[in-house]
This record gives C-alpha cells, sequence and structure tokens, in this order.
C-alpha cells in the first residue's frame, strides 16, 4: 500500500488528477456485505487512487473502521485511509488506535477533531486527551510511518465564530505542524473553493488541496447535511431541486449533472484530485468519473 502523499506526487508528476471515494462504516452486516462485496468492486472499475472510511460520532466505529479499512487493502489491494478523531479518546488510547493500524499495514490516517456524539452539544476534550485536531496531527507527525491528511472548510468551520479567514489561517497552522493533503468538506459553489484555495496558497501552503465532492441524491438529503456541516445551498440549486419533489429518481440524474459540471470545472482549474463522497453507493459516482472521462 502507497503512502497518500507518493500517490499525489507520481500523479502530478504524470499530469493527472487524484481519485479517491470515501465510504462510511455500515450498520449492519447487510450493510457491510453490501459494501465490501458491491459497492467497492463496482468503484474499482474506475481505477480510483484510493479511499477513505469515516470514523463515527464519538469515535463509535474505531473498530469497524480499522476492519473495514484493512479488508479493503487485503481484499481489494486499494490503497484506504482511516479517519481519526479526537472524541472521546485519551493520548494513550489514540496511541492504541495507531499501533493497530500500523500493525494491520495502514498508512494513511485523516487527523480530525471530530464531532461529538449526536445531541452532546460542542465538543468537549476528554481528560488527557486532545482537544485540537493540530495535536493530533503533530503527534502522527512525532510517532512517524504515516501519511497525515487534514480537513479543510471552503465556507469555514461551522464551530469557528470568527469567520472564515480565521478558519482558513488555523488550517495552515495545522499543515505546518505535519499534515501532508487536505481534504475539503462538500461545497457547491466553486467559488468558496477558489477564494478558500487561493487564499491558502497566498500564506504559502504547497500541500495539495483537494475538493470534497458529493453528487446528490435527493432533496431531503442534501438539505439534512449541508444544516449539519453548515455548508451553503445555491438558490439556482435549490429552485430545481423543488422542482422534482419527492421524486428521488429526477434529484439524483440532476445531482449527476451538477457534479460533473462542478468537477469539471475545478480540474479545469487545476486541482489536484477530486475525492468523492460516495454514501457507499457506487451509481452517481460511476457516472461522473464516466462523463468526465477519467477512466482513460
Amino acid at each position: 500500500m502507497q503512502f497518500i502523499r507518493d500517490i499525489h506526487a507520481a500523479r502530478k508528476a504524470a499530469g493527472q488528477p487524484v481519485i479517491s471515494f470515501e465510504f462510511f462504516p455500515p450498520k449492519t452486516e447487510d450493510g457491510d456485505r453490501n459494501l465490501l462485496e458491491k459497492t467497492i468492486p463496482a468503484l474499482l472499475q474506475l481505477k480510483p487512487d484510493y479511499c477513505s472510511v469515516t470514523y463515527g460520532a464519538g469515535g463509535s466505529t474505531r473498530d469497524k473502521t480499522l476492519m473495514i479499512v484493512d479488508r479493503i487493502q487485503r481484499e481489494h489491494g486499494l490503497t484506504a485511509m482511516s479517519h481519526l478523531t479526537c472524541v472521546n479518546a485519551t493520548r494513550a488510547q489514540i496511541g492504541e488506535v495507531l499501533a493497530q493500524a500500523k500493525a494491520l499495514g495502514i498508512k494513511n490516517i485523516l487527523a480530525l477533531r471530530g464531532d461529538p456524539p449526536s445531541g452532546d452539544g460542542e465538543f468537549k476534550k476528554t481528560e488527557g486527551g486532545f482537544e485540537f485536531s493540530h495535536e493530533l496531527v503533530t503527534y502522527l507527525r512525532e510517532l512517524g510511518g504515516f501519511s497525515i491528511g487534514t480537513a479543510g472548510f471552503p465556507e469555514g468551520h461551522i464551530a469557528c465564530k470568527e469567520g472564515r479567514q480565521v478558519d482558513w489561517q488555523r488550517l495552515k497552522a495545522k499543515i505546518d505542524c505535519g499534515a501532508d493533503f487536505v481534504l475539503t468538506q462538500l461545497f457547491f459553489n466553486n467559488a468558496d473553493f477558489f477564494q478558500f484555495r487561493d487564499y491558502l496558497t497566498k500564506l504559502g501552503v504547497t500541500v495539495p488541496i483537494c475538493p470534497g465532492v458529493l453528487p446528490i441524491l435527493s432533496a431531503g438529503q442534501i438539505k439534512r447535511f449541508t444544516a449539519l456541516c453548515g455548508a451553503a445551498l445555491p438558490k439556482t440549486l435549490t429552485d430545481r431541486l423543488e422542482k422534482f419533489g419527492d421524486d428521488d429518481a429526477a434529484a439524483t440524474a440532476f445531482g449527476i449533472e451538477y457534479a460533473t459540471q462542478q468537477c469539471a470545472e475545478l480540474l479545469k482549474a487545476g486541482v489536484p484530485g477530486i475525492h468523492f463522497y460516495t454514501l457507499n453507493k457506487a451509481h452517481s459516482t460511476t457516472q461522473v468519473v464516466k462523463n468526465l472521462g477519467l477512466m482513460d
């Protein structure tokens, strides 16, 4: 398995974007089988560079996340990255997770502060743990043996009350602690991403900044997602979605069209890669990647 920083370096040298997919740990055994035996094999036809697996709220999927990353790497031969958060974990417990990851041959970690379990309100530091993701990045760099990713927010983190430029300055500091690349939160207005990228570039950031793209599946779903993460829905987009009502098939088709146009503009602007939020489904991401001609 490769370090993601090396994947980026090789793709940059070849003049090609890095294509990656994100999955989440299912809640049932049937969900596990569907992901590992249907969704991932279908998406492997697109020849992705790597994938990532999320870490449930409050670290609730710790063991399952590592299990899925391990199985993806062993059974499918695809480099996989484990998300890791600071929630409900001491420094020693995080060290145990990373020791387990190393033993499984996991080389890539997305270092996140993480969200508290649903309904728990604001993030609270665990006694003996980390309060900020830059502390986790620093810990990972000192530990060694991993390529480290971190999260960026083109519209600013929902918890940052000082404004998005303050949030972006904190991201620069986090990168300086040792992050190799940035994956962004989903967004639907590329102008937000370009402003974010250009601001970081002026601050001296040189690591890859990869936009995260979510093909819309339904109007209700995307409204819930954006309310949780603070991403804005442009009026032109919501107007189109409103016309579909409860017709999820029409919303999905529109989501593919919108994501294709969004990615085409991002790639034309020279982004180093695209990170697709798949929601453990293959259809929409497959259609977008095919539309972009990225399988060649």
